[in-house]
């Protein structure tokens, strides 16, 4: 990625930071995130939709519907 002036930092960081605080994974916690948006269910038997965060640099993972 590359940053294109102060805005466009300031932009990545805070989107950034929000990703890395509340939604990823974190190993202490059995690999569930901080502040899950629903309870985690098994996936095996479901369609899964992918959504980038950082034009792709990080994925999201959650059902389809």
């Amino acid at each position: 990625m590359l940053i294109v002036g102060e805005r466009h930092l300031r932009t990545v960081l805070v989107e950034y930071a929000a990703h890395y605080n509340g939604r990823r994974p974190h190993r202490g916690r059995d690999l569930q995130p901080p502040w899950p948006d629903r309870p985690v269910a098994d996936l095996s038997q479901e369609r899964i939709k992918r959504q980038p965060v950082l034009g792709s640099l990080i994925n999201e993972y959650e059902r389809a519907a």
